[in-house]
Formats: C-alpha cells, structure tokens, sequence
C-alpha cells in the first residue's frame, strides 16, 4: 500500500461542517480529495449492481437511484450497510489512491475528506486526522434543518457512524465548528500555522 506522507485526512460526523472545513482550505490554496464526490460518482457507475443488491424500491421515476431512500435503508440496518460499502468501497477506494498517487509527486500537504475515515476497515495510510468537531446537540439540530428530516431518521444517522468524541481522542488536530463561519475560519487560520 502507498505511504500517503503528505496527505492529512479530514473526517467529522454527519452534518458537522466538513464542507465547510473544505471550502475554507480550497480558499487558502490546498488539493482537497473529495470521497464524497467520488462515492456519488461510483454509485452511479455501479448503479445495476445496487439495484440488484437494494430492489427496485430505491429507484426514482426516472430509474436513478434516489439516494435519500436508499440512505433509509442502510442508517436503519447495519447488515444493509456492509453490504452497500462492499459494493462501493473498492471502486471508492482505488479512485482515492489514485489521485492521492498524483497529489505526493507535490511533496506538499493536501487533505482527503473521508467523513468514515475511521469506520473504514481498510484504512488509508495517512497518519494525520483533521475532526471538524461539533457537540451532538448542535450536529442533530444541524442535520434536521440541513435535510428536512424528523429527529429518529437525524439519531439513526448520527448513531450510524462512530462517536464524535471516540473520533476526536482518535485524531491529531480538531477544528471546532459550533459557531459561525467567521468562528471557524479562525480556527483554519490557527491550525494552518501547526503543520
């Protein structure tokens, strides 16, 4: 497995503000390697093997898959779960290596978003954590209001993943973003100065 020496990844909870975090570093010059992006590029391109795996039930009138239906089934069942990262997860994966491959030619830090970097079982050689921190009181009202959802969907989501403050023992640096924008930039700004 590549060493991803200059690679620090991002991770966070559900609705705690990694774009945001991504947004501001981008502002300030860094690559950002987005698996979200490329998980939702990857669903696409094995769209047939999903739907084979999940029913036709998760499809929308169109025939894609509505990933706010699929995402019912797998926050409420861990076994549906395993079975969707299995199918993406590779693909995922060996999209991230690749343009993490291309970013160490650089030799300058640049950061990978993996929001499951830790529930990931086959980790990513990179060393460094970046958590966008936000107490679960702030993250659940967050999450409701960002996807319009009622308060059993939002815990089964936040619950789907690991702890916030399990992830933040776990990392090297924290960025808390429980206020504003201008709050959190303060934060960037600070721990751009430590690496």
């Amino acid at each position: 497995m590549i060493e991803l020496k200059n690679a620090i990844a991002i991770t966070g909870g559900i609705a705690t503000g990694k774009s945001s975090v991504c947004n501001l570093l981008k502002l300030y010059g860094y690559s950002i390697i987005d698996a979200d992006t490329i998980a939702h590029n990857t669903l696409y391109c094995l769209h047939d093997k999903v739907v084979l795996a999940f029913g036709d039930g998760i499809l929308d009138s169109n025939g894609n898959i509505d990933r706010k239906k699929l995402g019912e089934i797998v926050f409420s069942n861990p076994q549906k779960k395993e079975i969707l990262q299995s199918i993406l997860h590779p693909m995922i994966r060996n999209e991230i290596l690749s343009r993490a491959e291309q970013l160490e030619r650089y030799s300058k830090v640049y950061f990978v978003d993996i929001p499951l970097f830790f529930e990931v079982k086959e980790r990513y050689s990179i060393h460094k954590v970046l958590l966008v921190y936000t107490p679960k009181e702030i993250q659940l009202n967050r999450l409701i209001k960002r996807d319009g959802i009622d308060v059993d969907l939002a815990l089964k989501k936040i619950q789907s993943q690991m702890d916030i403050e399990a992830k933040k023992l776990l990392s090297t640096y924290i960025v808390d973003n429980s206020k504003d924008l201008s709050y959190l930039q303060l934060q960037i700004e600070a721990f751009l100065k430590t690496i």
